[in-house]
């Protein structure tokens, strides 16, 4: 009698655990947007690869819904390690303004700030007004409490091509020199 040796049976297991591993390896390979990620595979990606559009991020000619504040108090630099923090203080005509900013005169790419060929940056103190038939708005302003501050970082690249700076109000406007 022929004695034969005993086969060894394969486990159903190993098949899958061999393809979970390679697909675990796989999935770890490189960023989201790796051609090695299977999730890239389907469209699952890691999403867009850039801008869908070129549209600006605040939209084509939409107006600012802010106002001019009607008084600027005053305007004055803030020293920064990296340039100079322009101070703005202005006092509304009613109570309830909020949101204040100040704004460039001519539209300008987001976070740049380029004075007019005359080397003056020209800027606008705006805010939100209180809603037309609330009691903020019939209440005029007192100074103190009612005072808006708004303030923007310039640059040193930016100051060494600004000669002065006006901010404008809707009845004041303050000049500074460079």
């Amino acid at each position: 009698m022929t004695r034969t040796a005993p086969t060894r049976r394969r486990s159903p297991l190993t098949p899958a655990l061999l393809i979970a591993c390679a697909a675990l390896t796989l999935a770890g390979c490189g960023r989201g947007d790796s051609s090695w990620n299977p999730r890239t595979w389907l469209g699952m990606g890691a999403g867009p690869r850039g801008p869908q559009t070129l549209e600006p991020a605040k939209g084509y000619g939409r107006a600012d819904p802010r106002a001019p504040v009607a008084q600027i108090l005053s305007a004055r630099w803030e020293p920064l390690v990296e340039g100079r923090l322009l101070v703005v203080t202005a006092l509304p005509a009613t109570q309830g303004w909020w949101d204040a900013a100040l704004v460039t005169e001519t539209p300008q790419p987001e976070g740049q700030l380029r004075p007019d060929a005359d080397g003056v940056l020209r800027l606008r103190l705006v805010a939100s007004p209180p809603l037309a038939e609330s009691a903020l708005a019939a209440t005029p302003a007192r100074p103190g409490p009612d005072t808006l501050t708004a303030a923007v970082a310039v640059s040193h690249a930016e100051l060494a091509a600004i000669t002065g700076v006006v901010v404008a109000g809707a009845g004041n406007a303050v000049t500074l020199r460079n």
